[in-house]
């Protein structure tokens, strides 16, 4: 026993043998003894043993180890400092400081005094309500967050509006001019912000050269100039900021821009709409008029059928309008004889339509817009752009149009497996009743959504398409699987094939805005950033 008690004491440093000394006890209600962790322990829990034992000779180290124990154990005398600093605050002297806090900072921002300044004193804050922090201090956020979590004693009824405000990102917690109650947002803050953006577009679009991103150097070798390098980025940062929305004012020369309509250089882009709206017109005037022979007439036929069934009708209705989408479509189906017209091409030409008149026009809904008062000559002009923009949208979905549509079969199969693998209840629920994808979702790869949504939406959700890579050819699949996906509630409460496939049909998006579309749009891409790039994973 002896020798087995100097073996585990070897750590003491100690050689002397006392016998009928204390022998710690290893096992699961004793475990090993630990000399740092003993050594922390409070005096007033330390037990002295039952049976007296020899002093030992302690090493320096446990000596200073004893010593500085409680090095770190000033927390203690710092809350009671803490309290004491509190008892002795007087809250007339507290209100005063933050009176004249407030009125320091109104003045330096060139604002007046905040009216609620003199209510503060009348009715002071509770704890469990946080004082509203000035404009932008973030620090002034962070202590109100720290001192409630720390207080054990508050009720849970008053820890849950604050573990939401703190959910929320600073933009949201302290808004512009003080205020920390988004709906109090002054129309001049948004319109700050808003011009603000505007101006980067207007910045980014004015540039020497807003490339592509197309490599155009002269090299053999292609290397990459500094040039190319900083239109890359111009492109990108172009890429960037219409992402989120495009502002109305630069939308139609950022839409020309990023479908490869225009030139990156400003000084060849007057150049250019010129020769490219010469061009349409000598079309126009070497085909159109052969829309009623023989060999042209059901094209011309269909379309004339086709375009009245259009929305929305008070702007497709006017004559000049059904003129000029009469021209573009009969021009392209001439021109493309691999697919010539199909139905759903029609509805792609409303939105480049709409929104390079809103250019001359001062119509607050796109859906009621009167060309009456458009010059003729600018009609022109928007007509050749249309009519290009759309050429530049269809080279990239053809397929969805030639002969048995196998870009659309091809994308409504790849949609069934997709929401098979993120909704495994409502891919069952269709087929348990027997509704087929075709049926339902046909039309949106045909029309891209635009029989689904307004055409305010169709535009917002165009401004993302138009800055994605194959944004209309591949990321409109993972928007339809959110599209839905964000009706599984409804789709799972009906029980019935028919009023199943009515609901998927008509859906009710007639009160649609920008948020919902954007919501929309951060669930494809969600969707995509899953599954795009594993095709193991996307298939079972």
């Amino acid at each position: 026993m002896a020798s087995d008690g100097a073996r585990k004491q070897f750590w003491k440093r100690s050689n002397t043998k006392l016998p009928g000394s204390i022998q710690h006890v290893y096992g699961a209600q004793h475990p090993p003894f630990d000399p740092l962790l003993h050594g922390t322990l409070p005096k007033s829990t330390a037990k002295m043993p039952t049976t007296p034992v020899k002093a030992k000779r302690v090493s320096t180290f446990q000596e200073f180890e004893s010593n500085t124990s409680d090095a770190w154990d000033a927390g203690e005398d710092d809350d009671e400092l803490l309290a004491m600093a509190a008892e002795s605050l007087n809250t007339e002297v507290v209100m005063e400081t933050a009176h004249r806090v407030l009125r320091n900072h109104s003045r330096r921002q060139g604002r007046p005094a905040l009216q609620e300044a003199p209510g503060l004193q009348q009715k002071p804050r509770t704890e469990a309500e946080p004082p509203s922090p000035p404009s932008g201090d973030l620090r002034l956020v962070k202590s109100v967050s720290e001192s409630h979590t720390c207080c054990p004693a508050e009720s849970a009824s008053d820890a849950t509006p604050l573990q939401r405000s703190q959910s929320l990102p600073h933009s949201a917690t302290v808004m512009l001019g003080g205020t920390s109650d988004p709906s109090t947002l002054s129309s001049s803050a948004l319109s700050e912000r808003e011009a603000s953006r505007l101006d980067k577009f207007k910045q980014l679009l004015a540039g020497p050269n807003t490339d592509l991103g197309f490599v155009s150097c002269s090299s053999s070798y292609r290397s990459v100039c500094s040039s190319c390098v900083s239109d890359v980025n111009l492109f990108e940062e172009l890429r960037k900021l219409s992402w989120s929305g495009i502002p109305k004012p630069v939308r139609p020369m950022t839409w020309k821009l990023l479908s490869g309509y225009l030139p990156a250089n400003v000084d060849r882009r007057p150049a250019t709409l010129q020769r490219k709206q010469k061009e349409y017109f000598a079309f126009i005037e070497h085909y159109y008029h052969s829309r009623n022979d023989e060999v042209h007439q059901d094209t011309y036929r269909q379309i004339h059928i086709d375009i009245p069934r259009m929305s929305p009708e008070a702007l497709i209705l006017q004559p000049k309008v059904t003129e000029i989408f009469e021209r573009i479509l009969f021009i392209w189906a001439i021109r493309h004889p691999a697919s010539g017209y199909v139905q759903g091409i029609n509805d792609l030409v409303t939105p480049f339509f709409v929104v390079f008149i809103c250019e001359y026009l001062e119509a607050e809904e796109v859906d009621a817009v009167d060309v009456s008062g458009v010059p003729a000559e600018v009609l022109c002009n928007i007509e050749a752009d249309t009519y290009w923009c759309m050429s530049k949208l269809l080279d990239g979905i053809q397929d969805n149009y030639t002969f048995a549509q196998p870009g659309i079969q091809m994308k409504v199969k790849m949609l069934e497996e997709l929401v098979s693998r993120i909704d495994e209840p409502v891919h069952r629920h269709l087929d348990q009743h027997e509704v087929t994808y075709l049926q339902f979702a046909f039309r949106w790869m045909n029309n891209l959504l635009m029989r689904e949504v307004p055409l305010r939406c169709t535009i917002r959700l165009w401004d993302t398409y138009q800055s994605e890579p194959e944004g209309f050819s591949h990321f409109h699949l993972y928007v339809c699987a959110a599209f839905l996906v964000r009706w599984r509630k409804e789709i799972l409460e009906e029980r019935d094939f028919q009023e199943l496939l009515l609901f998927l049909q008509n859906l009710p998006t007639a009160h649609w805005d920008d948020e919902d579309i954007s919501l929309l749009l951060a669930e494809a891409y969600r969707l995509k950033f899953a599954f795009a790039d594993a095709p193991n994973h996307y298939k079972k």
